[in-house]
């Protein structure tokens, strides 16, 4: 790709022991999105020190364990119900399309942002806009015309605003004045949490907005994208084995193989950093997460047996690590199963949960329509996948 205006020089990181300190040091700070800062500028993933401390402590208080658990119990069957009701009419669906509208209403909740009608065309209007705006945030991979898609950003950010963002701001903000005293009947999520901490954080509306934006893009674009690659492997993994097939009932395993599905398609294929000095760092974590010595001389290939060293995690980087290391990560991901799980309360993340799901439907590609890449990025995702259900 091109290097941000300013930068000195590119240094790049293939492997993996490399990867892991860059991610791990304090000093450097995020520049992949310096290109798409029309909706990505003082966001969390890009703020910088103590601001991007004080907001990251207040926004983890939403990603402890019981929340997780609550959320992957309680929330997340009853929106995967309500999404899939329509394409199991159907007997089939477009994984991408059905991995967007089912991570976009589930983070749409997560953020705080309401869906009053909650219908087909509303959840369709939001991943319209989340589209635009995974566009706008990666413009460094984007194959487009860069002026045309930040006015195509800015437009969906004002159709945001007015539709989705305003709304839920005036509602929670009416709660606030109501209800200053008991904190349990507000709602939990992150909007309720900046608008409780405003005067603390010093967050103007337009910063709020774009957060708003980015945790609707990252939530969505990365759990849908990761959704249907898992599949993809799993599938082509078991082919017409029996004894494959058998193993794809056990949740522990089908979670061991979203993981390593994920560590060979981490959502962002590269992590930018710079210095003080303004000099690029380029991580390369497609190639670190397939370093032979650390997973392996079979690295780059599908194994949901791989023995994964102590201390390495089994998606490798693809959470990234150290203060910018994804808040969702066991939102996604889950907990790592171990072999004495209590499986009842054992969180396995949205992920391998969706990917369960569809296992369990008898979800498979049809033969004459194969699913096709996405061309308007450099990024290796699917753009449309299509599956019947038995």
């Amino acid at each position: 790709g091109s290097f941000p205006a300013g930068s000195s020089a590119a240094v790049k990181v293939m492997d993996y022991r490399g990867c892991e300190a860059h991610l791990r040091n304090p000093a450097l700070r995020q520049a992949l999105y310096d290109a798409g800062e029309v909706v990505m500028k003082d966001v969390l993933l890009t703020l910088h020190g103590p601001p991007h401390h004080a907001r990251r402590g207040l926004e983890l208080k939403l990603f402890r364990r019981d929340y997780v658990r609550f959320y992957e119990q309680e929330v997340f069957p009853a929106t995967m119900a309500e999404t899939l009701a329509p394409m199991l009419a159907a007997g089939g669906a477009d994984l991408i399309d059905l991995g967007y509208r089912m991570t976009v209403n589930l983070t749409a909740d997560f953020a705080g942002i309401d869906r009053p009608e909650r219908t087909g065309e509303e959840t369709e209007a939001l991943v319209k806009l989340v589209k635009i705006f995974s566009e706008g945030a990666t413009m460094v991979h984007s194959t487009r015309d860069r002026a045309e898609l930040e006015r195509e950003v800015r437009a969906a950010l004002a159709e945001f605003r007015e539709r989705f963002v305003g709304p839920s701001m005036a509602r929670r903000q009416a709660l606030l004045t109501e209800c200053a005293a008991s904190e349990e009947s507000l709602p939990r999520d992150v909007l309720m949490i900046l608008l409780r901490n405003e005067d603390r954080l010093e967050l103007p509306d337009d910063v709020i907005l774009r957060e708003m934006a980015f945790y609707l893009q990252a939530g969505a674009h990365s759990t849908a994208n990761a959704m249907v690659h898992s599949f993809h492997e799993i599938l082509t993994w078991a082919g017409k084995d029996a004894a494959r097939l058998s193993r794809l009932s056990d949740p522990r395993f089908v979670q061991r193989a979203v993981h390593e599905s994920l560590r060979l398609h981490p959502a962002s294929p590269e992590s930018w950093r710079s210095d003080a000095a303004n000099t690029l760092t380029i991580l390369d974590l497609h190639s670190a997460n397939r370093d032979p010595s650390v997973f392996g001389t079979d690295a780059a290939h599908f194994d949901p047996d791989r023995i994964i060293p102590v201390g390495v995690l089994p998606a490798g980087l693809s959470f990234g690590l150290g203060s910018h290391a994804c808040l969702g990560r066991e939102l996604d991901g889950g907990a790592t199963p171990r072999a004495d799980a209590d499986l009842q309360n054992h969180q396995f993340g949205i992920v391998a949960l969706l990917v369960m799901r569809l296992l369990k439907l008898g979800a498979a590609p049809i033969q004459g329509d194969p699913p096709t890449a996405d061309t308007r990025t450099s990024r290796s995702n699917w753009g449309r996948y299509p599956v019947r259900f038995a």
